[in-house]
């Protein structure tokens, strides 16, 4: 090494530690280069290497601090995820949720909609006989147990074929050789249909007729000696009154299933698929399954079919049930039996309230050029009896009303000044199609 030229070679020096030494602290190991630059001579440059330090341990309390800020920014990272997603559905949907206010009520049979599509059930003929009879007398009243025992024989589960699958409903025998009364929407879309009993008896049905207006449809399955459910007069109900309903909830598992509530309301108008419909409100549970099931007063008679519950995606709605009341739906169904359309309502044209003395109902206005007028009833008088039945309330003359028909004519006894005397109506005009009058009115 000392022959060599340091002007023309590298020179490198190294540092080696005495074996005295190797136990102890490790020294500064230092490696020298030298180099000579053109034009500047020999530039010396030292690198120095010093051993790294141990790794430091983390303290208990700075892993705790590590931990909770791993747990903060995963916090905040899910709710701006959770944000953004959230605006995403109420933009998208803002519009759907805005149609939805105030909530419309909706058919609670179908999984699919088959509003609208024909019903292609092989048909039984109608005007052969059968009738719906309401009664305007009732017994006792009937435990619900009682009322489950009399009534639950004539519920029917209804099962409609449809192109791609199943409606489930419920329905009502009203005759003991086989008539069953439902709901349209049940049946709509429907190619065959059976029913079938609590006995776990099955029926091929057939379609009679229907009015998907009054959303009410029958049946007919070739039975004898059946159990027929008795129907009352859904005008005597008050706000109030016990009533039950028996149905399908869900679909066939839950069949026969029995809930209680109130008559929550009277006369409800409800806005149902472009048209008024005149129910009775309940809050007694109904779900999809029971559509065209009975509504059932304390004294287990019918009085109502029901038809819908109101229901919302955004929020909960709970006891908002409706049924199509037995008063008005009598002559529907028996319009359908007979003829297999519903025929005109004639009008009468007078306005009424009732009044106690005398008892009768005391006429407040009546239509010029109507049956009333041509007959010289006059406002002031008071209607005491209507083809001979005395009238107490109002509903008394408007289920005269729904059962007379175009060319029929009711004798009316009035009291004016202090005497009776009798004027015949001639029904002529056919009602115009209108929501059902409120129970002071009618037409």
């Amino acid at each position: 090494m000392d022959q060599l030229d340091e002007r023309t070679c590298e020179i490198v020096e190294i540092y080696r530690q005495p074996r005295s030494q190797a136990q102890s602290q490790p020294l500064e190991r230092v490696l020298t280069y030298r180099r000579p630059l053109p034009e500047r001579g020999t530039v010396k440059a030292a690198l120095v290497f010093r051993p790294l330090p141990p790794p430091r341990q983390e303290t208990a309390r700075e892993k705790r601090r590590k931990k909770r800020r791993g747990l903060w920014r995963f916090l905040v990272c899910l709710t701006a995820v959770t944000g953004l997603a959230a605006l995403s559905f109420f933009l998208e949907d803002r519009e759907e949720r805005e149609a939805l206010l105030p909530i419309p009520p909706f058919y609670e049979a179908h999984e699919e909609d088959q509003t609208g599509m024909d019903i292609t059930i092989p048909v039984f003929p109608t005007g052969l006989g059968g009738s719906l009879a309401v009664g305007l007398e009732h017994g006792e009243s009937l435990t619900p147990q009682e009322i489950y025992r009399r009534v639950n024989p004539a519920v029917v589960l209804v099962l409609a074929g449809l192109s791609d699958g199943t409606s489930i409903g419920t329905g009502v025998i009203f005759t003991s050789d086989g008539y069953v009364v439902t709901n349209y929407h049940v049946l709509e879309g429907g190619m065959d249909c059976q029913v079938v009993l609590d006995t776990g008896e099955s029926y091929d049905a057939l379609y009679v007729a229907g009015d998907a207006a009054n959303d009410l449809a029958l049946l007919k399955i070739d039975g004898t000696d059946l159990p027929a459910a008795e129907f009352g007069d859904s005008d005597l109900l008050t706000v109030g009154d016990r009533v039950y309903a028996i149905g399908n909830p869900l679909g066939v598992e839950l069949r026969g299933t029995l809930t209680d509530g109130i008559v929550s309301a009277i006369d409800r108008d409800v806005w149902v698929d472009n048209r008024t419909m005149t129910l009775i409100q309940t809050n007694a549970a109904l779900n999809s399954g029971n559509s065209g099931g009975p509504l059932i007063n304390q004294y287990g008679q019918v009085v109502g079919i029901n038809v819908i519950k109101m229901t919302s995606r955004f929020s909960n709605i709970e006891g908002l049930g409706f049924a199509i009341p037995s008063a008005s739906m009598e002559r529907i169904v028996n319009d359908l039996l007979r003829w297999g359309e519903l025929q005109p309502e004639p009008v009468l044209g007078v306005t009424v309230q009732a009044q106690e003395d005398p008892v009768g109902l005391a006429v407040l206005e009546v239509t010029p050029g109507s049956a009333a007028g041509r007959a010289g009833v006059q406002a002031g008088d008071c209607i005491l009896r209507a083809n001979g039945q005395p009238l107490q309330a109002n509903q008394d003359l408007l289920r005269i009303r729904r059962r007379s028909y175009l060319g029929d004519r009711i004798t009316l006894t009035l009291w004016r000044d202090g005497q009776e005397l009798e004027v015949v109506l001639e029904l002529e005009e056919p009602i115009e199609s209108e929501p059902e009058e409120k129970p002071w009115y009618v037409n």
